[in-house]
Formats: structure tokens, C-alpha cells, sequence
């Protein structure tokens, strides 16, 4: 399996951004975002079935980011809304073989490469 994600970038206190990530050459059940800022350990971000009929957030994504998925092909994306200094990070793309949806990054099997994000004041 492999994973490619995309749509990092600088934006300002406030704005948005919408990552993706492509997956292909295998089939999985979950697809989730991590993140991992400077001197810190990888954290969930987001997470959902691949049926989309279960999603998951962290406390700190709830109401300003958005898990989903293009029905059309293996890509899922993560909008973020109102952002904030603090969601600076590089984000990750990961995929867990089996349900349910976790949110310890050593339940996930393939990670994609980071994309970074940075979000100033």
C-alpha cells in the first residue's frame, strides 16, 4: 500500500487548507490523520471508516476540521477551518488494515510522507 499526501502549505491565523492523501495498491478499512509538531509525538488528528459511516476527531479538531473521502477513487481528505498557530505540524496520512477506528498511531499500518503545515499569527 502506498500513500501519497498533498495540500500543506503556510496560511494565516484564521484561514484554511484542505490536505489529501491518495491510496493505492491495497484495502483497508481505516483511514486517519496524524499530526507531529516540533519536540512532540505523533497525535490523531481525525479518523473514519471506509464506508464513512464512522468518524472520529480530536478534541482540538472538533468543529473546524473535516474528515471525508472521494467516493470515486481510494483519496481521503482533511479540510481545516480557523486555524490556529498551535495546528502547525507536519501531517500524516495512515491506514489501518482492520476496524474499529484507533487513535494510537501504532495501530496503523501505512503511513504516508508528511505534508507540513504551518500556520502563522
Amino acid at each position: 500500500v502506498q500513500l501519497q499526501a498533498s495540500g500543506g502549505g503556510l496560511v494565516q491565523a484564521g484561514g484554511s487548507l484542505k490536505l489529501s492523501c491518495l491510496a493505492s495498491g491495497g484495502t483497508f478499512s481505516v483511514m486517519a490523520w496524524f499530526r507531529q509538531a516540533p519536540g512532540k509525538g505523533r497525535e490523531f488528528v481525525a479518523g473514519m471508516d471506509w464506508r464513512g459511516s464512522r468518524k472520529n476527531y480530536a478534541e482540538s479538531a472538533k468543529g473546524r476540521f473535516t474528515i471525508s473521502r472521494d467516493n470515486r477513487d481510494n483519496t481521503i481528505y482533511l479540510q481545516m477551518n480557523n486555524l490556529k498557530p498551535e495546528d502547525t505540524a507536519v501531517y500524516y496520512c495512515a491506514i489501518r488494515r482492520e476496524l474499529p477506528i484507533r487513535t494510537s498511531d501504532r495501530e496503523y499500518d501505512y503511513w504516508g510522507q508528511g505534508t507540513q503545515v504551518t500556520v502563522s499569527s
